[in-house]
C-alpha cells in the first residue's frame, strides 16, 4: 500500500493519500489546504484518485476540496450529518478564519459501516461522532484514520457547535478500542500512534 501524509494549512492538518500500488487506484483523506502540494503528489506518483473522504466538515480538513475535486474528478464522500457544513461558511468555521468559503456538495452521503474498494484495498467507514455529529474514522487493514476523534495523547475538541464530549468518548470506547491493540491510528493532526499505546498513556482513556 502506498501511504503519504501531508501536513497542510496553518493548523497543520494531516491529509493522507493512500493507493493500491499494483494499479495506482487511490483515495485522499481530508484535503485540508495546500491543493498544489496534494495535486503534485498525485501527479508525481501517477495515481488515479477514485474517492475524496472527509472525516468531518471543519474548514481545516476541507479547504482544498474544490481544487482537488476539479483536478481528479474523484467522488466526495462525507457523513450525511456533516454534509451541510460543506455549504455553510458558519458551520464549517471558515467564516471565523476570514475565508467564508463554500465547497462542492458530496457525491456520496455516508451513514457508517460502508465499505469502499480502492484497487485491492478495502476502506471501512466507522461513524465516530463527538467532535462533530458526522465525524468518521476510516479503517484500512490494521490502520485507522481517526480524523479529529482520537489523537496521540489526546482527543478531539468538543466545544464547537454540534460537539459532544460524551459522544466522543463513547465513539472511542465502543467503536475504536474494540478494533484491537495492534491497530495503528493516523489522526487528523499530530503524529501516529497505536491503540495499545493510547490505552496506556492517553489521559482521556484512563477511565473508559
Amino acid at each position: 500500500m502506498f501511504l503519504k501524509r501531508l501536513q497542510v494549512g496553518d493548523l497543520a492538518a494531516n491529509c493522507y493519500i493512500i493507493a493500491d500500488e499494483k494499479n495506482a487506484n487511490a483515495a485522499i483523506i481530508d484535503p485540508g489546504a495546500d491543493a498544489d502540494k496534494i495535486i503534485e503528489t498525485i501527479t508525481k506518483e501517477h495515481l488515479i484518485v477514485k474517492y475524496i473522504f472527509l472525516t468531518h466538515g471543519h474548514s481545516d480538513h476541507i479547504s482544498a476540496l474544490k481544487e482537488v475535486k476539479n483536478a481528479t474528478d474523484a467522488k466526495i464522500a462525507i457523513h450525511e450529518q456533516d454534509a451541510p457544513m460543506l455549504l455553510s461558511p458558519k458551520d464549517n468555521l471558515s467564516i471565523y478564519f476570514g475565508e467564508g468559503f463554500i465547497q462542492p456538495p458530496p457525491d456520496i452521503m455516508l451513514k457508517g459501516n460502508e465499505k469502499f474498494a480502492v484497487g485491492d484495498l478495502v476502506l471501512e467507514i466507522i461513524h465516530t461522532p463527538g467532535h462533530t455529529p458526522g465525524g468518521i474514522s476510516i479503517k484500512v487493514g490494521n490502520i485507522v484514520f481517526t480524523g479529529d476523534t482520537l489523537f496521540a495523547g489526546s482527543v478531539g475538541r468538543t466545544d464547537f457547535p454540534g460537539g459532544s464530549y460524551d459522544e466522543l468518548i463513547n465513539s472511542i470506547r465502543d467503536k475504536l478500542l474494540p478494533l484491537g491493540d495492534n491497530i495503528s491510528i493516523l489522526p487528523g493532526h499530530g503524529e501516529p500512534s497505536t491503540l495499545s499505546i493510547e490505552k496506556k498513556i492517553n489521559p482521556f482513556l484512563c477511565n473508559i
